[in-house]
């Protein structure tokens, strides 16, 4: 079967297994979580073949360029070829200092215990 010029932006997004139904592809676009080449997307939006697709899933946005359109929903193996992932690696996490932890009855902390405190946690 012959790629189609242009495929719904959301069938395409649940088809590469962006979203776990179509439905839920459909909301993201009209909650306005889903952009094609920067403007926003409605579901019927049509996705070709080097589109930018920007997708706000579980938190972060992830940016996908369309190298192939599908309709129909295939295995992860096949779903990979589909697009071209270029979501910049997420910032390295810093480590947050551990929390202090007074002993219960030891009262108020000095404005010394403070400063200490303070120091601990790099303010």
């Amino acid at each position: 079967m012959p790629d189609p010029g242009s495929v719904r932006v959301d069938s395409w997004a649940w088809a590469v297994r962006l979203f776990k139904t179509r439905s839920a592809a459909s909301d993201a676009c009209k909650a306005g979580h889903l952009k094609v080449n920067g403007d926003r997307a409605k579901p019927a939006q049509p996705v070709r073949v080097g589109d930018e697709v920007r997708a706000f899933v579980g938190g972060t946005e992830r940016i996908y360029i369309a190298r192939r359109l599908i309709v129909k929903r295939v295995s992860a193996a096949v779903a990979a070829d589909c697009f071209e992932d270029r979501t910049p690696p997420p910032p390295p996490r810093t480590e947050t200092p551990a929390t202090v932890i007074r002993d219960r009855g030891a009262g108020r902390p000095t404005k010394r215990e403070r400063r200490v405190l303070d120091q601990l946690r790099g303010r």
